[in-house]
């Protein structure tokens, strides 16, 4: 069997909770702070997306669907009057008029996970680390080595400084 990226994997085992909630994908959900901005996404949540019950005649538009978002209580005034904006942006994101109305849901919003920042390595280290692939002739592999001598440094360095272990 071959290896598959784990984001095949998630699809498969999170489609019937996304499907259930009227999203076709996991991508507003993943997406949501590039689709909306970092500032609001920060404030909300995409909850579902509600679509009409009656299925149009032939030849009549489909209706389109409701998408319900949670908020931050003191950030809804501001998310209902960018209601528009956000509609237009999801829309946009999907490629077709899915949306068209936007229904705010008061509640916390749980705050985005914080990573800690990259560790550093010593100037020291990287210029050995340049030095030794300076010989490569091929630059994306020069460059393909070097990340990884980096890599390797940084993951000896904080071995050797945890002291959990």
């Amino acid at each position: 069997m071959a290896a598959k990226p784990l984001a095949e994997l998630i699809d498969d085992c999170i489609a019937p909770a996304l499907a259930a909630q009227g999203f076709a994908g996991r991508a507003i959900v993943s997406l949501w702070p590039e689709i909306v901005g970092e500032r609001l996404a920060a404030r909300s949540r995409p909850l579902k997306i509600d679509w009409p019950r009656r299925r149009p005649a032939p030849g009549e538009a489909s209706e389109p669907a409701t998408m319900v978002v949670r908020v931050e209580g003191a950030f809804a005034l501001e998310m209902q009057q960018l209601g528009p904006l956000v509609i237009e942006r999801v829309n946009t994101h999907l490629g077709w008029r899915a949306v068209g109305k936007l229904v705010l849901k008061q509640g916390p919003v749980a705050a985005p996970v914080a990573t800690k920042p990259a560790p550093k390595l010593d100037g020291a280290a990287a210029a050995r680390i340049d030095e030794q692939v300076a010989c490569v002739a091929d630059e994306g592999l020069r460059e393909a080595l070097a990340r990884l001598g980096r890599a390797v440094a940084l993951s000896a360095k904080t071995r050797d400084h945890d002291t959990a272990s």
